[in-house]
């Protein structure tokens, strides 16, 4: 009989030549468990997704009460569904009144589809700008978005109308012009690196955007949801945009995204022509549950007043000249090494050690500290321990 491994080989699409191989049975709070029942500290979250971590109690009843009550009915927009209409209005409750309205989608990449979409109708305009060494996602518009060539390599042409700007450089703001329709940006860059964005440099941004009626939207689906130590990284800045992209963490481990606007902006998807953006899955009733029980999660117990905390103590701990920087906010962490040899080596020891980690598209140098926002002090120290242990191994 062949093993999980030899099947996943055969039968499942791959990735990467070398995929890591690992086999998890289970997974609950920060740990993912092994076929030997051997227990691993998770810190990446499966890239920033499980913010409550993994099977957070209250996230499992929403899916299971949900799934007993009904699935999907419809597609979405038509019928309304109670799950939808109560996770949009919580999401509405805490932000901004220019984002309290809401499309539900399935992902990330979607959540960026269905924002270029809504930016050309509303604006009647086609450009676009994004920065470099961004990642919004592998859909061919969502990929035109993303100047690197060494991840597009064969899948093109692309998107045309699309230029790109340095992350927090003032000067290159001049780009935007009245022939923009939106500036795509993260206010800080995931899998760049995790690199911040200066206050300044978002003021301005702000607004330049507001100057030439070119929208601007923040993808958040790395920083949303607590991870940076507010509960959306644009509170950091004292500004809104215009349209907010949500995904991973909102979903409490269902695959869920959003993107979300003013109810003006929003409405030209629904005529001229009707059923401007269209998904059959998109707010699934169950992922629904999930996420307004996630939500309420992370306000009920005040899991986001720690989290900055807690990055801080992951700096103070990760003290080691093989070191040469800790970037970040809050519970979304690049910890920099020489070269990406070195950090492999160290990546890999800690697997083995009963730590998982990883390290960055645009940034492979840089290992990924991004653990479920639920990871308390003690959790931290142990994985710091285990981390320090192999670089000492690795790098002496």
């Amino acid at each position: 009989m062949l093993t999980q491994r030899q099947l996943f080989l055969q039968h499942n699409a791959q990735t990467s030549p070398e995929p890591l191989m690992l086999e998890f049975v289970r997974a609950k709070g920060i740990y993912i468990y092994d076929a030997q029942n051997r227990k691993h500290i998770d810190l990446i979250a499966g890239i920033g997704v499980s913010n409550v971590g993994h099977c957070h109690p209250a996230v499992v009843k929403a899916i299971q009460e949900q799934a007993e009550t009904y699935m999907h009915l419809m597609v979405y927009g038509e019928y309304v569904q109670t799950p939808q209409v109560n996770f949009a209005k919580a999401l509405a409750d805490i932000l901004p009144q220019g984002l309290s309205c809401t499309y539900f989608l399935n992902s990330g990449t979607e959540a960026v589809e269905g924002a270029m979409k809504l930016a050309k109708r509303y604006t009647g305009r086609k450009g676009f700008i994004a920065c470099k060494n961004a990642y919004h996602g592998s859909t061919q518009g969502a990929e035109s978005l993303m100047e690197s060539d060494f991840y597009s390599s064969g899948y093109g042409p692309f998107l045309p109308h699309v230029s790109f700007i340095q992350h927090n450089n003032v000067a290159d703001l001049e780009k935007i012009t009245t022939e923009i329709a939106a500036v795509f940006i993260e206010p800080i860059q995931g899998e760049a690196g995790i690199r911040v964005a200066d206050l300044s440099y978002m003021q301005a941004l702000r607004t330049k955007c507001t100057e030439t009626g070119t929208l601007l939207i923040f993808d958040e689906i790395q920083s949303g949801f607590g991870r940076s130590g507010k509960m959306f990284a644009f509170q950091h800045y004292n500004i809104v945009p215009d349209v907010l992209l949500l995904a991973k963490g909102i979903g409490g481990g269902m695959p869920i995204g959003a993107f979300i606007s003013s109810l003006e902006i929003m409405s030209v998807l629904s005529h001229s022509p009707i059923l401007g953006h269209m998904t059959t899955f998109g707010g699934h009733p169950v992922c629904c549950a999930a996420g307004l029980a996630t939500l309420r999660t992370l306000v009920d117990n005040h899991i986001v007043d720690e989290v900055e905390e807690k990055g801080q103590l992951f700096k103070q701990l990760l003290q080691h000249p093989a070191i040469k920087e800790i970037r970040g906010k809050g519970l979304m962490l690049a910890v920099e090494f020489e070269n990406f040899g070195i950090n492999k080596k160290i990546i890999d020891a800690c697997i083995l050690d009963g730590v998982l980690s990883d390290w960055f598209l645009h940034c492979s140098n840089s290992m990924r500290i991004a653990p479920p926002l639920i990871i308390t002090k003690e959790e931290i120290e142990e994985a710091c321990a285990i981390i320090l242990k192999n670089i000492n191994l690795v790098a002496g």
